[in-house]
């Protein structure tokens, strides 16, 4: 029986070349998103016809527990999670309603609560799984104009650590990656300019590709057992 993967935030960016990388390698996916339902029906539809797997799609907002549950009942067995949707707040820390701040963490930050505590007694009954938690270099430095996203990868970061003793005398893993700047749609709020003032600190000079950010998620998760409660930055070198 093949291994089943579920993504969360699978309709593009990180999350979709997480799911391009893990079908190559021949994981059954389930991949979720909060509402791009055609965009990744397509995405299951082609990983299927070109890699010989099966894949299973839902619309779940992560941020909510009661959908959460009604998903994971859907998804049957999973023996590796990604835990990978993610949204943003830029602009002033005063500026933001209790509803945006509230929205950061449930999505960013409780939702792997939400995920994590349906899915882990199964892991643990099979005494195997693999959890991999997508952070950000700011959830270690913090990020000015970003504090509700710092805030909640910070969170991210310690909830990997956390689990991962907790899980590791039952043989299931849980690791972290904390990128730099990754070419996705999470970056279109910033100007050209920005993003080529960005480019220019960054040591390995350019932009970071979600290909390579998928492809890391799949060595994170092919990793020795005996790497757990890690958080792996890939940032070109950038803090």
């Amino acid at each position: 029986m093949r291994k089943k993967a579920l993504i969360t935030g699978a309709s593009r960016g990180i999350g979709e070349a997480a799911a391009q990388s893990l079908a190559k390698e021949g994981y059954d996916l389930f991949l979720i998103c909060k509402s791009s339902e055609e965009k990744i029906k397509k995405l299951g539809n082609e990983l299927e016809e070109a890699h010989g797997i099966c894949c299973q799609t839902a619309i779940c907002d992560v941020s909510d527990a009661s959908q959460v549950e009604t998903m994971i009942r859907q998804a049957g067995e999973i023996h590796v999670l990604i835990n990978n949707a993610a949204i943003s707040y830029v602009g002033l820390l005063t500026d933001m309603s209790l509803e945006q701040w509230h929205q950061v963490m449930n999505t960013n930050l409780n939702a792997l609560f939400y995920l994590c505590r349906l899915v882990v007694p199964q892991m643990v009954r099979r005494r195997e799984g693999k959890i991999v938690n997508v952070s950000s270099v700011w959830g270690k430095v913090g990020a000015s104009m970003e504090v509700a996203y710092s805030t909640a990868k910070g969170g991210v970061n310690s909830f990997t650590k956390a689990l991962a003793k907790e899980l590791a005398p039952s043989n299931v893993q849980v690791n972290g990656v904390a990128f730099g700047v990754i070419d996705t749609d999470m970056n279109v709020c910033f100007s050209k300019e920005d993003m080529e003032a960005l480019r220019e600190e960054i040591p390995a000079d350019r932009i970071g590709t979600a290909v390579e950010a998928g492809e890391m998620i799949r060595q994170i998760i092919n990793a020795p057992s005996y790497m757990t409660g890690q958080i792996i930055t890939m940032d070109g070198g950038w803090i």
